[in-house]
């Protein structure tokens, strides 16, 4: 009996996202081989995204850059994001899923409170994964646990929370049939 192969396109070269798209997949589809594959393109938005529709797009504009490249079943995006939200400044995720065919689900992570000078220091200019390797003495650790990771004591990560959203975004291409009424 062959499995079934589901190729990914993932819109990143970071070993995070890419991790976090496969481990996703494999747990959505557990009886198939995931062939998930990174490519660098365009997110059409900063390189620090400072507010939730520049992160929501840059996302969007990465799956799209997927899905015109073409050659997979899934084309993936995530994009990191920081904002000043209601109580205060955070930063998340959006995730961006179009099935071949091009339907689309988005979804975004849940939201990691900022300290107040690193929110400063992103308005400065800087990116988030810098300013936290300066904070903590760490070297690149966005392609590693990320924010996420020094701030909870490795309690989640990067890749656990993208890993999470994408699943969470999938609902809507796992069960058409009730997303499509609405």
């Amino acid at each position: 009996m062959t499995q079934e192969l589901i190729p990914v396109l993932v819109g990143s070269t970071n070993p995070v996202k890419v991790a976090a798209a496969k481990h996703a997949f494999e747990a959505l589809f557990p009886h198939a081989v995931i062939e998930c594959k990174g490519m660098s393109v365009p997110s059409g938005v900063p390189d620090q995204p400072m507010t939730s529709a520049d992160t929501r797009l840059g996302a969007v504009n990465r799956a799209r850059a997927c899905e015109a490249k073409g050659g997979a079943l899934f084309y993936v995006a995530m994009e990191g994001g920081v904002d000043r939200l209601e109580d205060g400044p955070a930063t998340f995720a959006y995730v961006v899923i179009i099935r071949e065919g091009g339907e689309m689900a988005v979804g975004r992570s849940s939201q990691l409170p900022l300290p107040e000078q690193v929110f400063a220091a992103l308005e400065a200019g800087e990116e988030l994964g810098h300013v936290m390797d300066r904070l903590f003495n760490t070297t690149n650790i966005k392609q590693a646990g990320g924010a996420i990771a020094l701030l909870t004591h490795n309690a989640e990560t990067r890749e656990s929370s993208y890993r999470q959203a994408l699943i969470l975004a999938m609902a809507p291409l796992l069960h058409p049939e009730l997303y499509h009424n609405l």
